[in-house]
């Protein structure tokens, strides 16, 4: 049996339909990717770092996004639905999309981890402005940070149970007890 190829998007017909579609859809190269919804652990850590950071930015020029904001990533022609972002660039102003973010988490879920760390991964670090991408874990007590270092390199730290949350671009930092807050 020969499968139809699925259509190829423009950019603006992929914003135009997520401005009326029921369900939220990431962009990659043309394509677009139906987006799963997320259980109450997911949920709930995504709303203990969001209120928090968005606590930590208040009064400045950083603004905290939650899951609906989308990120573009020019050099791979997408556009991706982080659980959290945040930015500080007040040219970032696009009504539906970060362009400059400096903050990006994920929270790892099975069905999408593998594209987290790879896929987004690769994705993310390609834009000047991000400082840092978080991969929080709803299975166990675990963050990952990749933090790009002022000489421009990436670095990984992997936290545990104790340890500090330090996030540099909102100068901020949490407890695993925060972060993980209601969720175990």
């Amino acid at each position: 049996m020969k499968q139809a190829p699925s259509p190829h998007l423009s950019v603006e017909e992929y914003l135009e339909g997520e401005l009326t579609s029921p369900v939220r859809h990431e962009y990659v190269a043309g394509t677009i990717h139906a987006m799963a919804g997320a259980g109450r652990r997911h949920n709930l850590i995504a709303l203990n770092l969001a209120s928090r950071l968005r606590q930590a930015a208040r009064g400045g020029p950083c603004r905290v996004f939650i899951s609906d904001m989308k990120v573009r990533v020019p050099a791979s022609d997408a556009f991706y639905y982080p659980d959290v972002a945040a930015a500080c660039d007040p040219g970032d102003d696009q009504e539906f999309y970060l362009e400059a973010p400096c903050l990006i988490v994920e929270v790892l879920s099975p069905a999408t981890e593998a594209i987290d760390r790879r896929e987004k991964l690769h994705a993310y670090r390609t834009l000047p402005t991000l400082m840092e991408y978080m991969l929080v874990s709803q299975e166990t007590r675990q963050v990952e940070i990749h933090r790009r270092e002022p000489a421009g390199d990436w670095t990984l730290t992997l936290l545990e149970e104790g340890d500090p949350v330090e996030i540099r671009c909102l100068d901020v930092t949490l407890t695993m007890e925060e972060v993980y807050e209601d969720a175990f």
